[in-house]
């Protein structure tokens, strides 16, 4: 146990800093979770107009992402996070004491809108502050912090929902401003304007021209971003088709059955991300999402012939390992690959990619349940991830192949 717990020690302060900030955000990650409670249960909205600003919360959240990528990458990304998540912070206190429906909906996609700056210009804080040996256990360990929060918060979330509505708020308020507080006191601008930031390799020297230009440049980075969209509209099965599948099969049991299942997913991610972080520390990210492939492949593939439930655990855990694979090696493959100052803009295109695999999950796996039947989905879901993964290996094979093609280059210009 003690070599898994070295796998985390030797990272810059900073790291442990802002993991501190990610467990304290996570945890007082109130508001967003019981949004569609709150509407209903609080404010009396029927459940189609909730419908619609649940959906318009999720959308301002794009074009945001978007945005702060690109002033992040031009401006500085402590200073966007600061300013982005400060004021996603405060806008949510009018919340807490106004009765006016208007004003809560107006300060709740205020909130959303600046919330969607925040996350490309974190993980380009990370990105920059660990080393390409330090990136795997970094976002490791920060992952783990996202999940550790995930698991409590909410618990806190439901009694205050029931008991001290008003701290529904609050408490969101004051932990994200304690998390700007820790940020801004213990880490220096990781991305100063105008001055040239330490990069790893070839693949990360700043570049001139459009993100566009950057991407048609390294098509291998492009792809990644194409397979990891698909990554996500496989993943996003287990929102969708996966309670359609225990409603179909337990009926009245499958509320419950979902519940564990969360849970074990939950617990899952919480047990194993040291173990799996430690394990695979020396793989090339292309191989571990190559493995998530896999992994998600068997886990979902096999919940079309199943109808046990202590199955359906047995498949909860393999597809959360390739949930743990892909969360700990995508942003370490796009850091390494990417250029310095397109990091921010490049975790944007991420967070689109999430958005837009999710989505067309569920739009396509309605469709296709509608008329097929949801057994035959989850065939169709083993096949796309088979190949998904295949693509993933093969991208290995020629990333490895160009990295040693400009490693011998630079090599005979030094001899020369």
């Amino acid at each position: 146990m003690k070599d898994f717990i070295n796998n985390y020690k030797g990272l810059p302060k900073e790291m442990y800093v802002i993991c501190f900030a990610t467990l304290i955000n996570r945890l007082g990650d109130f508001v967003v979770p019981f949004l569609a409670l709150y509407l209903t249960q609080k404010i009396g909205m029927t459940a189609a107009a909730t419908g619609v600003i649940v959906t318009l919360s999720s959308i301002v959240g794009i074009p945001a992402s978007i945005l702060g990528g690109k002033i992040s990458d031009m401006f500085g990304r402590k200073k966007i996070y600061t300013y982005a998540q400060s004021i996603a912070a405060v806008t949510l206190i009018p919340c807490a004491f106004t009765k006016s429906v208007s004003i809560t909906i107006m300060c709740l996609l205020i909130s959303t809108f600046f919330n969607g700056f925040v996350r490309p210009a974190f993980q380009s804080m990370i990105q920059d502050i660990l080393s390409k040996e330090e990136r795997q256990a970094g976002f490791s360990l920060n992952y783990l912090a996202i999940n550790a929060g995930v698991a409590i918060g909410p618990i806190i979330a439901g009694f205050l929902f029931n008991n001290l509505l008003p701290l529904l708020f609050l408490g969101d308020t004051l932990t994200s401003l304690i998390a700007v507080f820790l940020v801004w006191k213990n880490i220096k601008e990781t991305y100063p304007v105008n001055s040239k930031l330490k990069v790893e390799s070839k693949a990360e020297i700043a570049e001139n021209g459009n993100t566009f230009q950057m991407l048609w440049k390294r098509p291998a980075l492009s792809l990644f971003l194409v397979l990891y969209m698909v990554y996500n509209f496989i993943y996003a099965q287990h929102k969708f088709s996966l309670p359609i599948t225990l409603n179909a099969q337990f009926n009245n049991e499958s509320a419950k059955l979902l519940g564990y299942i969360m849970s074990i997913n939950a617990v899952t991610v919480l047990v194993l991300t040291i173990f799996i972080g430690f394990i695979t520390k020396r793989n090339h990210q292309l191989t571990n999402m190559a493995f998530t492939g896999i992994l998600y492949a068997i886990g979902f593939g096999m919940i079309g012939y199943i109808d046990n439930f202590n199955f359906f655990i047995i498949s909860t855990i393999i597809w959360t390992l390739g949930e743990i694979l892909s969360s700990i090696s995508s942003g370490v493959y796009v850091a390494n690959n990417s250029p310095s100052n397109y990091r921010a803009r490049l975790n944007a295109i991420m967070n689109l990619g999430r958005f837009l695999g999710t989505a067309l999950s569920t739009f396509f796996s309605g469709a296709y349940i509608q008329v097929y039947g949801y057994k035959t989905l989850w065939f169709l879901i083993f096949f796309i991830s088979i190949i998904s993964g295949i693509l993933m290996f093969v991208l290995k094979i020629f990333s490895v192949k160009s990295e040693l093609g400009n490693y011998t280059k630079s090599k005979i210009k030094s001899a020369v």
